[in-house]
């Protein structure tokens, strides 16, 4: 591996980018972006001008320039940090956007950023100023594109507004709140303007919120429209929750809170004026008992009129979800022939770690998608069915054995009040990722998570402004994690060559006209493979975790490869997520050197919680906003706090709120609790020398805990 060879180079080339706080507006007015430069830009190519390249998502470009006997000579041409957006709780996931050599870019923080795209100078930027208290952000603060046009940038925050910045001065031309933070509600984009609209959905569907995408006018934000994805009373999936009129007043108003939130930037065809996009898990997450029904429009694809807002169709692709198998990565368009007919095609990943092909006119399958019997549990009002595509899982879909885990099952198992092993659950498959679909050779990149998960049902009542998933996850330590990258076949639906990795999954790709595909990896590489045969042609290791898809553009002389880095993936836990590094043929900049060693593994990630500290965040149910005083809960199979630093002789309490028996067993045999009683009983341990102690719960060995003694 090549490390530091120009090691001068780069401290001034990035050193030269990091001056702070500067604002200075482009010199020449820039280039708008019209209606008619979206409906006409099939695929991205000199310009990137809007997120996924084009309104079809796809993440192809036509650029060729770098191609597959080139690609081994990329280096880096600058790399630039944007001072935005560092520390532990954020993600750099944006997707870059170049307009005529400028690049427009959101941070985690929500701070918008204008580039000379030639050389990363700052030409302005915008500071959100969002409140830095908002603890019920799931999944880390991040934001996944801006959009532009009318002359304006537009982005949504994650305190529930929604702005407008002028594209030449990034001044804020206007600002609507669209819902309030405080009540579980933010943006997290991708985001997309239209035709005088711009199109966002609302996040938040583990907080109890009714989800929602939005049609805003471009010129003053207003509202236009609003779609929930929550069907209520006397609407189009109404009967697929129960009924507003149930005598259980928790039935009657779970709509209310029945999540289906959107992730991510929706994708449009002009010419049959739909406005496409996935949604998220139902709520409450992981407990279905009271709100027996299909649940719609959660784990769904959904069809709009993009002027209107008006219902067209949908696809549910996992029917009253269970697992948190939400569909946060973007739907895809493209065009493709299935027996011998030309169709209008669309397509999700899904966490379920399956293809979703559908038509795109009406919802209808491409290929054969088959309603098959699965396990049931009556205190889940589980489906009797579930959708399962023809074709290959992109991923292995059952858990692997655990030790203290009695109970392993596949996709569609059940569960109720013990600890089962699943694989997939609500964080394997395909995440946020976005896919690249390639028109050169129809063939779809798409990567998952192969890692076990744990859940039983805990369940607590709805409060506004907590957070609403009636779940138990007990850490599966040790259990290995993996995952894939994989090129699936349009047309068939089966896999045509995967990667495997020992550790967590990518976030994107993309595919160029140059016969290549490419992706960044949590360990830090930038790769390039044959799009074809897999073959890896070139990597370049950047320094820190990547969370973001790479993509392309041209100045007209030269294409450049630009990819945002940083955010905290896969262990590593930095404040340095912020950097933003261009690639060309000519470049000069060598690679950097690898980040620490990252997690292959599962391990206790909680960070530790200090005496004083709050055991949980003030939005966590049941013992949120609780200093540690020295008492860790056990309560419904976990330990509250899971993870305590404490000072050599201190005397730490285990306080059993459940109604069973529980220990705290060291791993290592040098302390016990013995039995707790329920209801209340307490025992405590003295610990007088140093060390790090792994514990768990001896009639319940998935009960585990560390203490941390210096």
């Amino acid at each position: 591996m090549r490390v530091l060879i120009r090691p001068l180079l780069l401290a001034l080339v990035a050193g030269a980018l990091m001056f702070p706080g500067s604002i200075s507006a482009q010199t020449a007015a820039p280039k708008t972006i019209s209606t008619q430069d979206l409906a006409q830009t099939k695929n991205g190519g000199n310009d990137w001008i809007t997120s996924g390249g084009a309104l079809n998502n796809q993440r192809y470009s036509t650029l060729n320039q770098i191609n597959t006997s080139n690609v081994s000579q990329l280096r880096g041409v600058w790399m630039t940090r944007l001072g935005s957006g560092r520390g532990s709780k954020y993600r750099f996931e944006a997707d870059p956007l170049v307009v005529n050599g400028v690049m427009y870019i959101p941070t985690g923080n929500d701070d918008v950023f204008a580039l000379d795209a030639k050389t990363g100078r700052k030409l302005w930027e915008w500071d959100s100023d969002i409140p830095q208290v908002n603890d019920l952000i799931c999944c880390g603060w991040d934001n996944r594109g801006v959009a532009v046009g009318e002359g304006k940038v537009f982005t949504g925050l994650l305190d529930g507004s929604f702005v407008a910045l002028d594209q030449q001065t990034g001044k804020l031309l206007w600002r609507t709140q669209l819902e309030d933070y405080k009540d579980g509600f933010s943006l997290t984009g991708a985001y997309r303007y239209y035709d005088g609209l711009v199109f966002t959905g609302i996040s938040g569907a583990e907080n109890g919120i009714r989800g929602r995408v939005y049609g805003l006018d471009a010129k003053d934000g207003h509202e236009v429209w609003r779609f929930y994805t929550v069907a209520g009373p006397g609407e189009v999936g109404a009967d697929s929750w129960p009924s507003a009129t149930d005598p259980d007043p928790e039935k009657a108003a779970a709509y209310t809170h029945g999540g289906a939130t959107v992730w991510q930037g929706p994708a449009l065809d002009p010419e049959l004026g739909m406005l496409y996009f996935s949604t998220g898990n139902a709520g409450p997450d992981y407990d279905g008992s009271m709100r027996p029904g299909d649940n719609l429009f959660a784990a769904s694809i959904v069809a709009i009129d993009y002027k209107t807002g008006q219902y067209k169709w949908h696809f549910q692709e996992v029917h009253h979800d269970i697992w948190d198998f939400d569909a946060p990565s973007p739907v895809v368009l493209f065009d493709q022939t299935y027996n011998g007919v030309p169709k209008k095609g669309l397509y999700e990943a899904g966490k379920t770690g399956w293809l979703y092909l559908l038509d795109r006119t009406n919802g209808q399958p491409l290929i054969g998608i088959n309603e098959t019997p699965v396990e049931q549990e009556p205190r889940q009002a589980t489906a009797a069915t579930q959708p399962i595509p023809v074709g290959d899982p992109y991923m292995n879909q059952c858990g692997d054995p655990v030790p203290g885990f009695p109970i392993t099952k596949c996709i569609y198992g059940t569960f109720w009040d013990q600890p089962v092993v699943f694989h997939p659950l609500g964080g394997g498959g395909t995440e946020w990722s976005p896919t690249a679909y390639s028109p050169q050779n129809g063939l779809i990149y798409v990567t998952a998570a192969e890692q076990d998960g744990t859940l039983a049902v805990r369940q607590l009542p709805f409060v506004l402004g907590k957070t609403y998933t009636r779940s138990v996850s007990p850490t599966p330590l040790g259990a290995p994690i993996n995952s894939t990258y994989t090129a699936m076949d349009s047309r068939t639906n089966k896999i045509v060559w995967q990667k495997h990795d020992n550790f967590g999954q990518s976030y994107g790709s993309l595919a160029t006209a140059g016969g290549l595909v490419l992706r960044g990896k949590v360990d830090g590489n930038l790769v390039a493979y044959d799009a074809q045969s897999g073959d890896e042609l070139w990597s370049f290791q950047t320094g820190l975790p990547v969370s973001a898809p790479p993509m392309t553009w041209s100045d007209g002389k030269d294409q450049f490869i630009t990819l945002a880095v940083g955010g905290n993936r896969a262990g590593l836990i930095t404040t340095d997520g912020d950097q933003v590094w261009t690639f060309s043929l000519n470049g000069l900049v060598d690679q950097m050197e690898a980040p620490g060693p990252i997690q292959s593994k599962i391990d206790l990630s909680a960070i530790p919680v200090k005496l004083g500290q709050n055991i949980a965040t003030p939005q966590t149910p049941v013992y949120g906003g609780i200093p540690f005083d020295g008492t860790t809960f056990a309560y419904e199979y976990n330990f509250t706090p899971q993870v305590v630093q404490v000072p050599v002789g201190t005397t730490l309490t285990w306080k059993n709120d459940g109604a069973v028996i529980h220990t705290a067993t060291a791993a290592d045999g040098s302390w016990d609790t013995g039995d707790i009683s329920g209801g209340g009983g307490t025992a405590t341990v003295t610990f007088d020398t140093a060390g790090t102690f792994t514990y768990n719960c001896t009639p319940h060995p998935w009960m585990i805990g560390r203490v941390i003694v210096q």
